[in-house]
């Protein structure tokens, strides 16, 4: 009984998250494109979706679906990379949720989606086309105060896989020189994972941790005597660990 109980909690979410994407999308950002001066609208957007999906995650503890649980401070992260393990569907939005000025990378095919194509296309970086336009665009964003989110393992992972990391995190540290700041997201139940039924919220509420690592600084490598190539994959390796350990 209870577990059917969570399911309902979790379908009732779930419609709230459909419904209010779409009030951003086909509304809300809309409305930013004709009253927002362009200057001004990337900072309209990513507010917006910051304290939407703040108020979602209220949400979402309230029905008792999940409990989140955070060490470190988020709310201080400015101009950062912020690279996060990824064990389910929800962590952008929790990290969003948590942390302010922040875009994620997100992959071209989320442009299909009819809902969220228009977020992404204001709110997010698009990744997949031309590596140089990326970087460039990531690094104006950094220089503004923005925080750039991004999951390296590129798809959700499961407890003990062996995961591989991306190099776009750390090739976008050493083109910029900004610091990394990994984020460890863990939680009791296979919710919302890979290979699971969206349904499946199991018979208790979902513990959810956020815990920031030590920050990772260029500085902490022998920048001088290490290849570009040696240096990414230092970095990689070392965000690995951060966010395995």
């Amino acid at each position: 009984m209870i577990r059917f109980f969570r399911i309902i909690s979790v379908l009732i979410c779930v419609t709230i998250f459909g419904l209010g994407s779409c009030g951003l999308s086909f509304i809300v950002f809309p409305l930013g494109a004709v009253f927002v001066p362009e200057k001004y609208r990337r900072k309209y957007y990513t507010a917006i979706v910051h304290y939407s999906w703040k108020i979602f995650t209220s949400l979402i503890q309230i029905a008792g679906c999940v409990r989140v649980k955070t060490s470190g401070s988020f709310e201080d992260i400015h101009g950062k990379i912020i690279v996060a393990s990824h064990p389910s569907l929800i962590d952008i939005v929790l990290l969003i949720g948590k942390i302010p000025n922040s875009v994620c990378i997100a992959k071209q095919g989320l442009m299909k989606n009819f809902i969220m194509r228009n977020i992404v296309k204001h709110a997010y970086i698009l990744n997949g086309g031309d590596s140089e336009q990326f970087i460039l665009e990531a690094k104006q964003l950094l220089q503004e105060g923005f925080n750039i989110v991004i999951f390296p393992t590129g798809t959700r992972t499961k407890k003990g896989e062996d995961i591989k990391i991306h190099k776009g995190a750390a090739q976008l540290a050493i083109a910029s020189g900004v610091d990394i700041i990994p984020i460890k997201i863990d939680c009791d139940y296979e919710f919302l994972q890979k290979n699971k039924s969206m349904l499946d919220a199991g018979d208790h509420i979902v513990n959810y941790i956020l815990e920031i690592q030590p920050t990772i600084s260029l500085k902490d490598f022998d920048t001088e005597n290490l290849t570009e190539i040696k240096l990414r994959n230092h970095i990689s390796e070392k965000i690995k660990s951060a966010i395995t350990q």
